[in-house]
């Protein structure tokens, strides 16, 4: 969920949109009133439908008024805003946050290859990550499971890396994070420690897959090949 989303609801409404999910409407749609809705949070009737209209508004909630009542589903930006207050817990009682993802490896376009080796984001690499990345990336397809959880991201402090400009075009900025990438079901295989996810800052295009940078080249460090699965541990700064 953007952060434009995630600020245009209070506590309030987060309260409604958890219990809502312990009720099950993460799964499918539930049904419920707003007198109900209202008793349950020790809210008026009125309170509790300007709660539910201020989720939907937002886009975390999808409703269906009928003649006896509501048919609420959360979204999954729903979902995105209730696991980033989940990852925000555990950093209060656990430290250092920390989200595993699954994905199989598979090719890229080479964009990855390009952009990265540009002198204003090299430059940076350098200076924030310590090293000068292998050019190239490690594509990941994440499963389902872990694109859902890949929202836990959001709760984490990035690396930032600005946003430049050429005499050509203008480049957006992007976020990393620190991960180990390691085969996924192999408790002997070997790890890589000192990775990193990056992305383009505040979006969420195509969040199936999941691009990694290092200093060396992954894929034979690893010995990984198209199709294999590996397990991404990424970690907050």
């Amino acid at each position: 969920m953007s952060n434009a989303s995630r600020g245009a609801v209070g506590y309030d409404e987060l309260a409604v949109l958890r219990l809502l999910a312990i009720e099950g409407a993460l799964d499918g749609e539930i049904k419920t009133s707003c007198s109900d809705l209202g008793e349950r949070v020790d809210a008026s009737t009125q309170t509790a439908s300007r709660r539910l209209q201020h989720l939907e508004d937002a886009g975390l909630l999808e409703r269906d008024t009928v003649s006896d009542g509501q048919w609420l589903e959360i979204t999954d930006d729903g979902e995105r805003s209730l696991r980033n207050e989940y990852e925000e817990y555990r950093r209060i009682f656990e430290g250092v946050a920390r989200v595993a993802l699954l994905g199989a490896v598979t090719s890229g376009m080479g964009e990855g290859r390009h952009y990265i080796t540009l002198p204003g984001y090299m430059e940076q690499f350098r200076e924030r990550l310590g090293y000068e990345p292998f050019p190239g990336t490690l594509n990941a397809e994440l499963t389902d499971a872990s694109m859902r959880r890949r929202g836990a991201l959001e709760a984490m402090d990035p690396i930032p890396i600005d946003g430049w400009e050429d005499e050509e075009r203008t480049y957006g900025p992007a976020v990393c994070y620190p991960a180990t990438v390691a085969r996924s079901g192999e408790g002997d295989a070997p790890a890589y420690p000192d990775a990193h996810v990056i992305a383009p800052e505040r979006t969420h295009h195509d969040e199936g897959q999941l691009e990694v940078i290092a200093p060396d080249k992954l894929r034979d460090e690893l010995d990984l090949e198209d199709d294999d699965h590996v397990t991404i541990t990424v970690r907050g700064v």
